[in-house]
C-alpha cells in the first residue's frame, strides 16, 4: 500500500511534495488537479466549497490519475476523520490544532487498533490503492500507509509545539500562516509578513525535523512553493484552483479586450 500512495512515497524517499488544493466541488475539478503532476491533491472541506457527497466524488477521481487523494477534514471530530479515511483518502488534514493531546485523540481515530480506535468496514478504502489491496492487506497496512497531518496555526500550538512534534503518529505539522499570523497577533496584511510570523514558522520547521517528522505549508504562487522547497519543508501546497482560476479569467479577458492585465491580488 505505501508504494501505491504517491504522498507516503515522497515523504519517505525524503523530497520536497507539491500538491494542489481543491475548493471547487467536482470530480473533473479533481482530475484537473490531480492531472498536473503533483503527489497529491488536498480535498478542502474546511473553507471550501465541498460537502461530504462533493468529497466522496473527488477522492476517487484523485486517486484514478494515481495522485494521492488528502482531504482536510472541517474540525477536529473522530467521526469526519473517519468519513474522509472510509472514502478512501490517503490521509487526513486536521485544522486549528491546539494541544499535544488532540494530536494523540487524533491519531487514535485515524488508526485502527491496537494504536486507535478506527472503525473497519467501508468497502471504498480500498479501492483507492493501484493495485488494490484486499480487506485484510488494507487492515494490516493502513496504520502505517495513511498520513496523519495537524495543521500548526494557534499560539496554543505554538506553545506546545516540541511536545505536539513528538507524539507518535503524526506524521505531518502542516503550518496555515494566515490564521497562525491571526494567532499571535502579527496577521498577514497587504501581502506583508512579519519577522515573528516568520520566527514562528522557522521554529515549527525545526521543532518537525528535530522530532523525526516532516513539515508542511500553505502557499499561494508557484515561486513562493519553490522558496518554501528551499527552506527545506517536505509538503507544500503549490496552487488553489479557486484563485488560479479567477486570475486566469480576468487575464485573458485584458487581452481580448487590449485592457491592462490584472495584478495579482496581494496574499503573502
Amino acid at each position: 500500500m505505501q508504494a501505491a500512495s504517491r504522498i507516503r512515497t515522497a515523504l519517505n524517499e525524503g523530497r520536497p511534495s507539491f500538491g494542489m488544493w481543491q475548493m471547487i466541488p467536482g470530480a473533473n475539478v479533481s482530475r484537473l488537479l490531480a492531472r498536473t503532476g503533483v503527489d497529491w491533491v488536498c480535498v478542502d472541506c474546511e473553507h471550501g466549497n465541498i460537502d461530504d457527497g462533493a468529497m466522496h466524488d473527488a477522492v476517487p477521481a484523485i486517486a484514478a490519475t494515481g495522485a494521492s487523494p488528502i482531504v482536510r477534514i472541517p474540525d477536529m471530530q473522530g467521526w469526519m476523520v473517519k468519513r474522509a479515511l472510509d472514502c478512501g483518502a490517503h490521509g487526513v488534514i486536521v485544522p486549528m490544532l491546539r494541544s499535544a493531546e488532540q494530536a494523540r485523540q487524533l491519531v487514535k481515530d485515524a488508526k485502527f487498533p491496537p494504536l486507535g480506535v478506527r472503525g473497519f468496514g467501508s468497502p471504498l478504502s480500498m479501492e483507492r490503492f493501484s493495485p488494490a489491496p484486499t480487506f485484510t492487506e488494507y487492515l494490516q497496512q493502513a496504520n502505517s500507509t495513511l498520513v496523519t497531518i495537524v495543521q500548526i496555526e494557534t499560539q496554543e500550538a505554538i506553545d506546545s509545539i516540541e511536545e505536539i512534534a513528538a507524539v507518535d503518529g503524526i506524521d505531518v505539522l502542516f503550518i496555515g500562516p494566515f490564521d497562525l499570523g491571526n494567532s499571535i497577533g502579527h496577521p498577514i496584511l497587504d501581502g506583508v509578513v512579519k519577522q515573528e510570523l516568520k520566527d514562528a514558522m522557522a521554529k515549527i520547521l525545526k521543532a518537525s525535523h528535530d522530532n523525526g517528522k516532516k513539515c508542511g505549508v500553505f502557499s499561494v504562487t508557484g515561486e513562493q512553493a519553490k522558496a518554501f522547497a528551499e527552506q527545506g519543508f517536505d509538503m507544500i501546497a503549490a496552487a488553489t484552483d479557486y484563485t488560479v482560476l479567477d486570475f486566469s479569467l480576468r487575464s485573458q479577458l485584458s487581452v481580448a479586450q487590449s485592457a491592462a492585465p490584472p495584478q495579482p491580488g496581494k496574499s503573502y
